[in-house]
């Protein structure tokens, strides 16, 4: 090895080589992950993104580089050069990719010293969220993140050329845009050129996607940075990555064609599968069945809806539930007719911090059906339920009487519940299905009226389009989730592409002429000139990410994410700013007692 070369540029990786490099001369660089002094021998794990390898300095070989690796701690960035050599079969890691081999040091330049850590980058005992938020550049070197954000790479690497083979053009839209406030929160900028107006960071490209499917670009993508002020929960941040789609001249069908194989591909790029068949669900089939519009197909446990078998039950109080407009609704837990009576007891709280009044035990042992709700139902009645629900000696049933929707969303956190308590979700994944045929609006419980359930732009199912006159809460959009693995990772439409059929729909949300002429007047203008069909989905790559990672919170696959207070630790963000900032941009800052957390 030359003295005189440049340690900083490396002639390999610390995760590539092997015993086809013996003797090979290499230059690695990194950071010194582990150090090991065993007396006239120092050995230390030099670290990249790439992977580990081990690096020996031996008194007598190399005096000086020895004496300066004695010094060396944790952190500390080197370019080390020196002669790759096998192991001894008693001495491989077989851990390590670069286990058969390891490095034996002539030279060593030190980059930069690092001080002691506020936290350790490995081991079980890591620090809490907030600190390794407030370092989050040496959270980042731990290895899970390098893999992380690796996948990451290669994920958005493939959609991209995924989607360009099917002649998607990726096109970026604006970042600062029009306010058109009717989903979540915004974000505003304010407008130092035109005082007292504002920009707003967009919540979606939705607006311009359908623009440039107006403009004949007939099938678009864009991997888009999306932002919305809203509370925050682990599946949530103030800035996200989607990828967006749009295409012209398309239905459903041939939308969940293209995506089946978008997922099918990313899955692949990973090293995983999705397992098919891939379910179609109406709305209104997956709350009955599932209590939520987003169902986990990875377990049974599936809601039964008893209300017509009630109806003639031997318990008073069965039948005046019926009568009073409630139904009788149940899932059948297999082999666990033993539940304790402790058990019992924590379901029927975890059901009533949901809202249900009771929940009720049927279990069916292998001696046979007692208890106190046997003696009530009647054998005959008790064994027309279990028998009903497919259920066998040792499984059991639980039930709720309540107002239909009330039912199934208990019973749908119940059945979540469960699945967490007994693993039954362990070691699966991807199964994906589409809900569909979801309602046009929902009845907005602060103000009494109609609000749009996705959003306004979404087109109404074409059979119910009379019904917008006379009855618009029974109308279905044209509008698709798709679900994987309980989680929601993409929602979409079928968009309205008529003017007419638009002033509708904004008439029934209590948009007036005048409100959607200054909201939206460049849209509605814009359909007035050839606006072909058109529809398209958006997916939240950063919930894809998280599901193939195994990440539990999207704070795990952001590079930079949010706290829960939308605050940036590490930079301190939101802050304040200098007051002759504020002066030139026009805005006045009202005292408040309340600031970030």
């Amino acid at each position: 090895m030359e003295t005189g070369i440049d340690l900083q540029h490396r002639t390999a990786t610390c995760g590539e080589l092997g015993t086809g490099q013996e003797n090979c001369e290499v230059i690695l660089t990194g950071w010194i992950h582990r150090i090991r002094d065993h007396g006239g021998v120092v050995f230390l794990d030099l670290r990249d993104r790439y992977g580990l390898t081990q690096v020996v300095f031996h008194a007598e070989r190399s005096p000086q580089s020895y004496q300066r690796a004695k010094e060396l701690r944790p952190e500390t960035v080197v370019g080390i050069a020196g002669t790759v050599v096998r192991r001894g079969p008693e001495n491989v890691n077989k851990a390590l990719p670069t286990g058969k081999i390891e490095v034996k040091a002539n030279r060593i330049e030190i980059f930069n010293h690092s001080e002691t850590l506020p936290f350790p980058l490995e081991g079980q005992d890591l620090a809490g969220e907030e600190l390794r938020l407030k370092y989050r550049y040496l959270d980042l070197r731990r290895p899970v993140y390098q893999k992380i954000f690796s996948l990451r790479h290669r994920v958005t690497l493939a959609i991209r050329n995924y989607l360009d083979a099917l002649k998607f053009l990726e096109i970026e839209t604006p970042t600062l845009t029009k306010s058109t406030p009717e989903g979540s929160r915004e974000y505003l900028v304010p407008s130092r050129v035109n005082p007292g107006r504002f920009y707003s960071l967009p919540q979606s490209p939705q607006l311009f996607k359908q623009i440039l499917m107006i403009a004949g670009f007939d099938r678009y993508f864009q991997l888009a940075r999306c932002y919305r002020d809203e509370d925050l929960r682990s599946d949530r941040q103030p800035e996200f990555t989607q990828i967006d789609m749009e295409m012209a001249f398309v239905s459903p069908e041939q939308l969940f064609e293209i995506l089946e194989g978008l997922m099918e591909m990313v899955f692949r790029t990973v090293g995983q599968e999705i397992q098919p068949p891939y379910l179609r669900i109406d709305f209104e089939e997956a709350m009955q069945r599932y209590g939520t519009d987003k169902p986990d197909l990875r377990f049974g446990m599936e809601i039964h809806d008893l209300t017509s078998l009630a109806t003639g039950s031997e318990w008073p109080e069965m039948r005046q539930a019926v009568e009073q407009g409630k139904s009788v609704r149940g899932i059948a837990v297999e082999g666990k007719a033993g539940l304790s009576r402790k058990q019992v007891d924590e379901l029927v709280e975890f059901c009533r911090e949901r809202g249900a009044s009771r929940l009720f035990w049927l279990p069916w042992k292998e001696e046979g059906l007692q208890g106190p709700l046997v003696r009530k139902l009647g054998e005959a009645g008790a064994r027309g339920i279990l028998e009903r629900v497919g259920a066998r000696p040792g499984d059991g049933f639980l039930f709720v009487a309540e107002e239909g929707r009330l039912a199934s969303r208990v019973l749908g956190a119940l059945r979540l519940e469960l699945a967490e308590q007994w693993n039954l979700r362990k070691g699966k994944t991807g199964r994906m299905l589409w809900v569909l045929n979801f309602p046009l609006f929902e009845r907005s419980e602060e103000s009494g009226g109609l609000t749009a359930c996705h959003h306004p732009f979404t087109a109404p199912h074409p059979d119910d389009l009379p019904k917008l006159k006379t009855a618009p809460e029974t109308v279905r959009a044209q509008a698709y989730d798709l679900v994987l693995d309980g989680e929601e990772i993409g929602g979409g439409s079928i968009r309205i592409h008529d003017r007419q059929v638009q002033e509708t729909i904004f008439g029934i949300l209590g948009i007036s002429p005048q409100q959607a002429e200054h909201k939206f007047g460049f849209l509605l203008q814009a359909l007035r000139f050839g606006a072909p069909p058109h529809g398209g989905i958006a997916l939240g790559l950063d919930r894809i990410i998280a599901i193939l990672s195994g990440a539990k919170s999207l704070r795990e696959v952001i590079a930079f994410p949010k706290t829960s207070r939308a605050c940036c630790l590490m930079t301190g963000s939101p802050s304040q700013v200098d007051p002759a900032q504020l002066e030139e941009l026009h805005v006045i800052v009202k005292p408040t007692r309340k600031g970030p957390g």
